[in-house]
């Protein structure tokens, strides 16, 4: 009795090992997920999923520049616009949305479509002229869109793999984004302290990746945190706002 006891101690001590989340990864969950602790008390996670499964309050995605001669719509994007019911490539043939740089729409999916409760498009201009810098510009816009909107759960995709470009690593492009995210973020909840924006709390960013960028992302992604880190540190502690005069 007492050997089969311990036999069966162990077995289930076994058990318990194998199905403890590995450190730093989302427990709970079978989708891969890498989280990462923040500068700004954001709770940031690399997730292997696509923004039509992902449940969040605002799903962004970035969008090429519309081109007349046809758009490419691959795997994630095309799943993206089919189960919208062609959603997206209508409002980009009609030049409703055209997908130039900084140029944004927000709506609410079809019912019963994707699992995001709203939907962010920010236009990245033409492909022949994707940067990096280009990619930091939408990290910013992302942010500021996201706390004006009042949401707490925010994923990204920037899909531009999925719509043919291959000219910037998905690794940096994420990382880009990530860095003025949060840059972005600790100027937001300085301008709350001094009472310049209301009081709004964003509780997690999730970058979307596939399983071949994954590893990638999530190493570019803890360098990015940890360059905006520092830049953070750097900036100057100063209310924004000069102190009144004193009345005479």
């Amino acid at each position: 009795m007492r050997l089969a006891l311990k036999q069966e101690l162990l077995t289930l001590g076994l058990a318990l090992t194998l199905a403890a989340p590995l450190p730093g990864f989302a427990a709970g969950t079978t989708t891969p997920e890498k989280r990462f602790e923040t500068p700004v008390g954001i709770a940031l996670s690399v997730k292997q999923i696509g923004p039509v499964t992902q449940t969040t309050d605002l799903q962004i995605i970035c969008v090429l520049k519309h081109d007349p001669a046809g758009d490419q719509y691959i795997e994630a994007m095309q799943d993206f616009n089919d189960k919208q019911g062609g959603l997206l490539s209508s409002l980009r043939e009609r030049g409703e949305f055209v997908g130039e740089l900084g140029e944004t729409f927000l709506y609410t999916p079809p019912p019963r479509s994707i699992t995001p409760k709203r939907v962010l498009l920010i236009g990245i201009g033409e492909a022949k002229e994707l940067s990096l810098d280009r990619l930091r510009l939408v990290g910013r816009i992302a942010l500021r869109e996201a706390v004006r909107l009042g949401v707490k759960h925010v994923s990204f995709a920037p899909t531009l793999r999925d719509q043919g470009s291959s000219v910037i690593d998905v690794g940096e492009g994420d990382a880009a984004v990530v860095e003025q995210m949060l840059l972005a973020y600790d100027t937001e909840k300085r301008l709350q302290q001094q009472g310049l924006a209301p009081k709004l709390r964003l509780s997690s960013w999730v970058i979307e990746a596939g399983p071949k960028y994954f590893e990638g992302v999530n190493t570019h992604v803890g360098d990015a945190i940890k360059a905006a880190g520092e830049q953070i540190q750097q900036r100057d502690s100063k209310p924004y706002v000069n102190a009144a005069p004193a009345a005479k």
